[in-house]
């Protein structure tokens, strides 16, 4: 039911596929005063259980080019508050996240946006501990943009922005209240999106453009440290005792061992795939002319890539095809 006095807010929800997830996240949304499902031509029932909840459908179809989804959101003129919040489908926002952005709404405010910490839920359990995500989730739209990447070549990405903040014109603040990130989809899910990203982060290591993306929404103590950590010896090793141990993950039981060991898994699986991009590279004959870095990202296939194309040929040797 829609709030008596609804919040200013135009909360954007990007959709693609996501009828398991999408009615536990607008459930959490009534008191803002717009909400806008930006989805992908979706297969499933997304686009109609969103409508059945009272959200506006905005059909999204990406051209290949800039801007990716959450710049194009910004930008597009539907929108009726300049004050955005970006939501996940698998996010929840909990009643006193709701009422923190309600307060903040009241009166003007110097910040030009606001980072939202996440807590997962992993094995049906809320994690309390572990390593902290947070991101600029709630934006002024006219003083933030997402920046350009340069990565239109990895097609693993394809039509939204990666991990990486927007810039920002203005003072950043920091909620107290953190949204909950409960996917309710099977474990597969998590590796294929993970999959996606590795993939992503490897070729921009290997292009040369990862850092701006990686800081050019980043401030201060955050972009000293995201620096210093991205070439890290070592990382997947440091990433699990980083969520296991220092922020004491152990705390959470079994939950907390799976996030930390998925932690180390994920940044492990962008030091093999940038070796082995670096070692396609430097194994090429030297009567081959040289590659460019750009026919190197093109002709990466990400393992699932490969499995599909796997089973495509299976099924078009024991079909008799030619």
């Amino acid at each position: 039911m829609p709030a008596a006095h609804p919040i200013p807010v135009s909360v954007v929800v990007m959709t693609r596929n996501e009828a398991t997830n999408i009615a536990d996240c607008l459930s959490c949304l009534d008191a803002f005063a717009q909400v806008l499902v930006v989805d992908s031509h979706s297969s499933d029932d997304t686009a109609s259980i969103a409508e059945g909840m009272g959200a506006d459908i905005v059909l999204f179809r990406w051209n290949g080019r800039y801007p990716k989804k959450k710049q194009w959101s910004l930008e597009w003129p539907g929108l009726a508050h300049d004050w955005v919040l970006f939501v996940d489908a698998d996010e929840r926002l909990p009643p006193a996240l709701v009422a923190e952005i309600a307060a903040l709404m009241t009166q003007p405010r110097p910040e030009a946006a606001f980072f939202i910490d996440s807590r997962p839920v992993w094995l049906g359990r809320m994690l309390r501990y572990g390593s902290p995500y947070r991101k600029m989730a709630l934006l002024h739209r006219r003083r933030s943009h997402f920046p350009v990447c340069d990565d239109l070549q990895v097609s693993a990405m394809w039509e939204v922005e990666g991990h990486y903040q927007p810039e920002i014109d203005g003072p950043v603040g920091h909620l107290r209240t953190a949204m909950i990130h409960a996917d309710e989809k099977p474990p597969f899910a998590w590796f294929d999106r993970h999959n996606r990203y590795s993939d992503w982060e490897a070729a921009l290591d290997m292009a040369g453009t990862a850092e701006y993306c990686r800081l050019a929404g980043e401030r201060g103590w955050r972009r000293l440290a995201k620096r210093l950590v991205a070439y890290l010896p070592g990382r997947p090793l440091w990433a699990f005792l980083h969520s296991y141990v220092l922020y004491l993950g152990f705390l959470d039981g079994p939950p907390g061992l799976h996030h930390a060991a998925a932690r180390a898994f994920y940044y492990w699986s962008i030091s093999l795939k940038r070796d082995w991009l670096r070692a396609r590279r430097t194994a090429l004959p030297p009567a081959c002319p040289p590659a460019t870095q750009a026919s190197l990202l093109d002709s990466f296939v990400s393992p699932a890539n490969a499995l599909t194309s796997s089973k495509v040929r299976r099924r078009t040797i024991s079909s008799g095809m030619r």
